[in-house]
């Protein structure tokens, strides 16, 4: 993706997310100079739990056909769900353009919820893994949808509109877009691990390769290591 591109979403976003009566915290605003003079101090913390903006196309260069806006606004960390003790949650702000997909996929250890916050309708498309952890083609999907448990047929469709949520267990495959426009997200996990911790049913990437032709507005969280060494 280009960086002007990525600049011009992360706009959109901003003023998506306050159109909604959500507000960010303030490091969501901190320019790429901001960040690296916190990087030691004040901004430790958000670099070692990946917190901030995220822009994937999942390396396909289609954004606007597969592609995801994604802020983790909290993260524990994986020594904290090991030792279970401390911050062992992570949540989310996500936005699903109209048809925007994002791409099957699986954790083997986040357990999340994923909410519809508000804007258009969310639809998931969901599968329970089989024995060797690829999609199962015929075996049903049971899940809960704020605290009602619903079974789905193999690649059953899951429509929520605003208000509401469904939990996702490990293993669960599943995809989703927008349906009618803009869907804003959340998602309330366990700790979550974005390098590790995603399987994709189809070879994807999980982050954007950024062609530089204009500065940064935000840092992404795949510029931190680039950016702050």
């Amino acid at each position: 993706m280009k960086r002007s591109a990525v600049n011009e979403i992360l706009r959109e976003a901003r003023d998506f997310i306050a159109a909604h009566g959500f507000h960010l915290p303030p490091f969501a605003f901190w320019t790429p100079g901001e960040m690296r003079a916190r990087a030691k101090s004040d901004a430790a913390t958000i670099r070692e739990r990946a917190l901030g903006w995220d822009i994937t196309d999942y390396g396909e260069g289609r954004f606007g056909e597969l592609g995801l806006v994604l802020f983790t606004l909290r993260n524990g960390s994986l020594t904290e769900m090991r030792n279970g003790t401390g911050m062992l949650y992570a949540e989310k702000l996500l936005i699903s353009d109209e048809g925007q997909i994002s791409p099957m996929h699986r954790h083997n250890s986040k357990t999340e919820d994923i909410i519809n916050r508000a804007g258009a309708t969310l639809v998931l498309e969901l599968f329970a893994a089989g024995a060797d952890g690829t999609p199962d083609e015929s075996a049903a999907v049971e899940i809960m949808c704020d605290g009602i448990r619903r079974v789905l047929p193999a690649g059953g469709r899951l429509a929520l509109r605003p208000g509401e949520s469904v939990t996702l267990t490990p293993n669960i495959w599943h995809a989703f877009r927008g349906e009618g426009g803009k869907v804003l997200i959340g998602e309330v996990s366990t700790v979550n691990d974005d390098r590790r911790d995603n399987w994709f049913r189809e070879p994807v990437g999980r982050f954007s390769t950024i062609e530089e032709d204009a500065p940064p507005i935000h840092l992404l969280v795949s510029d931190y290591d680039e950016w702050l060494a």
